[in-house]
């Protein structure tokens, strides 16, 4: 039997750990100027109506994301829908991208992944994007709040940080309907096992004689919080889930005196106002702040007059018109659309790529005309 050298690892016939390395750093970062397509390659069940769905590119690709990041995935739905969906990946392992998507009743890209996406199917992408993150390896108490599928960001941030160290002092309360509906319940006992520093509450709305269930029963309350982390006050909030959650979450916060100022959300919430933390982006040509211009949506025909520094989603809504959008920042992507004609100011987040731009694609959060426009919705 022959001795393997201190320098050398088992690769075929004994080839150096360097060679091992050469070759790993030999797989290029995905690039979001002009990456554009991932693979599925595996499909998970996670609850009834919930699936994780595991992407890498066509070729291999590292992907560098921060935990809490999103994609936007162009979905071939009634034409093409684009939708955010956060990363439930650990930003630990490059290689690949998970999305974990509840079904939603009515809902045309959660229905349709659910009902089409297999392993072997590609859709068009971009991103990652967004700053809803955080170091949960930081020497920082944090608090992570989430209910529903708002888990994901959450899931990201914990995986990562127990991938790379053991969370410094983290606190993790998730809300669910009932024990079923709980995701990743089995991993994140897994993960508690494993990590003396990561503590997880779980609290159901209702429960069954089907289900044994020794947790918190009810919606969460300031109480319950109260015996959950007691001393939240002390920590960084970190809160994701539907809108009206969120709301919840903030009011008892204020009432307990928390400051709000270590508070942190994140909502994609499409055909709905998001939840009031993101604002509306304005931009005003200092030399024409005082022009009003006509904005024409082709497809319906509607026209309307945009006031100074009004985007072109603002006066889209004043049409009555109810584009898809979501973050109103210009990350996301989900309010693409064709500028026809016309001049506009787009200052955007990072949600379009520069290659779209010179098609003359804009996203009409952030887009304040500079002329008559003409955009094709």
């Amino acid at each position: 039997m022959s001795e393997k050298k201190p320098n050398e690892d088992t690769k075929g016939n004994d080839a150096p750990v360097e060679e091992i390395v050469t070759e790993v750093n030999r797989v290029p970062l995905w690039d979001p100027e002009h990456d554009d397509v991932l693979v599925c390659r595996q499909v998970r069940q996670e609850t009834h109506d919930v699936k994780t769905f595991v992407f890498s590119g066509r070729e291999p690709r590292a992907f560098r994301f921060y935990p809490g990041q999103f994609m936007t995935f162009e979905l071939p739905v009634e034409g093409m829908v684009t939708r955010s969906y956060t990363i439930s990946a650990s930003a630990a392992r490059p290689y690949r991208i998970e999305i974990t998507v509840k079904r939603v009743p009515g809902g045309p890209g959660s229905n349709w992944l659910h009902d089409n996406m297999l392993p072997g199917k590609e859709v068009n992408v971009t991103g990652p994007a967004g700053d809803f993150t955080t170091d949960a390896t930081a020497d920082q108490k944090l608090l992570f709040i989430s209910a529903g599928s708002g888990i994901t960001p959450m899931m990201s941030m914990t995986r990562t940080a127990c991938d790379l160290s053991e969370p410094t002092d983290l606190h993790f309360v998730h809300a669910a309907r009932t024990p079923s509906d709980l995701i990743f319940r089995d991993e994140l006992d897994l993960l508690v096992s494993q990590n003396p520093s990561l503590k997880v509450s779980l609290t159901v709305d209702t429960t069954s004689a089907s289900h044994q269930w020794s947790g918190f029963t009810g919606r969460l309350s300031l109480p319950m919080l109260s015996l959950m982390s007691p001393d939240f006050k002390d920590r960084k909030v970190f809160c994701c889930g539907p809108g009206r959650f969120m709301e919840g979450v903030r009011n008892m916060l204020q009432e307990a005196g928390f400051d709000m100022d270590k508070y942190y959300e994140e909502s994609f919430d499409f055909g709905a106002e998001t939840a009031g933390n993101l604002e509306e982006h304005e931009s005003v040509a200092p030399e024409i702040s005082d022009q009003k211009f006509r904005v024409s949506f082709v497809k319906t025909g509607h026209v309307v007059e945009c006031n100074p520094g009004m985007t072109i989603l603002s006066a889209a809504k004043e049409a009555g018109l109810m584009p898809m959008s979501s973050c109103q920042r210009g990350i996301c992507g989900t309010c693409k659309s064709k500028l026809v004609t016309g001049e506009v100011d787009m200052q955007h987040g990072g949600g379009i790529r520069q290659r779209e731009v010179d098609q003359g694609k804009i996203l009409i959060c952030c887009s304040t005309p500079l002329s008559d426009v003409e955009v094709e919705i």
